[in-house]
């Protein structure tokens, strides 16, 4: 092959067989449970970098069922998502995530710089009470329940959630050189796009974090749940954009 070529064909690895398609990806009838809890803030100041600056000590921890996505297929994810400012304007820093399928892991690593890892999510429905799961192995790492949609959101509150949708989200893209020193470090923006909520519901929610080495969500602790949503959306996962390079924007943090 021709170096004009590789330089063509390339956007994934491996070159001749890339592990998961060119977006964009679109998303049909993704189901969130997202409850959020206070924390430690101490804990939040040492694991969210600068620039962004923790917002309030908060943390959402999110079970997203996927049934229906171009180019992934169907998977579910769990994860905790911390809210930040940067530059005064408001978003979310996405601190772990936690998939059960291959190619959005390769993907969400190589494209964004999502922080993927390989492990057993689930959201299932028992009854009156919706419940998430995270086992890495065979050993159970989180723990969430909701009650089943008692109550429909108003208009204000599907509002706010619309917002909370289309603000920026930032992740720390991180491709190490071959001689495993950073080759690229970078803080990246994205949005959501084209999103159409299609049902959101509060309910009362208990969220317990379990101690494991790899999959350190109770790094985060619960200290006292504060709300729960579930809804569910169609929306496509909008590309991303460098808003701070570490290896040369060094002086720019004071």
């Amino acid at each position: 092959m021709k170096a004009d070529q590789v330089r063509e064909q390339a956007f994934a690895m491996p070159l001749t067989n890339p592990s998961f398609p060119r977006p964009p990806y679109r998303f049909y009838n993704r189901e969130y449970i997202i409850i959020s809890y206070r924390t430690d803030p101490a804990v939040l100041a040492a694991v969210v970098p600068e620039p962004l600056e923790v917002s309030e000590p908060l943390v959402k921890y999110e079970f997203i069922r996927m049934p229906d996505s171009t180019g992934f297929g169907d998977y579910t994810e769990s994860g905790q998502v911390i809210p930040v400012r940067f530059n005064g304007e408001a978003g979310s820093y996405v601190h772990s995530m936690y998939l059960d399928d291959d190619a959005p892991i390769s993907g969400g690593r190589e494209l964004w710089g999502f922080p993927k890892k390989l492990a057993s999510p689930k959201i299932v429905h028992e009854g009156d009470v919706i419940v998430g799961t995270l086992h890495y192995g065979s050993q159970l790492c989180a723990a969430g329940t909701m009650g089943y949609k008692h109550k429909i959101l108003d208009s204000t509150a599907i509002a706010n959630l619309n917002k909370a949708l289309h603000a920026p989200n930032y992740l720390l893209k991180i491709i190490p050189h071959v001689d495993a020193t950073p080759r690229v470090l970078e803080l990246v923006r994205y949005r959501l796009e084209d999103i159409q909520v299609k049902g959101a519901w509060t309910a009362p929610a208990a969220l317990e974090l379990y101690q494991h080495v790899i999959a350190d969500v109770a790094r985060l602790p619960v200290l006292e749940v504060v709300s729960a949503l579930h809804f569910t959306a169609d929306l496509t996962l909008g590309m991303g954009e460098v808003v701070h390079d570490y290896l040369t924007d060094a002086g720019k943090i004071a």
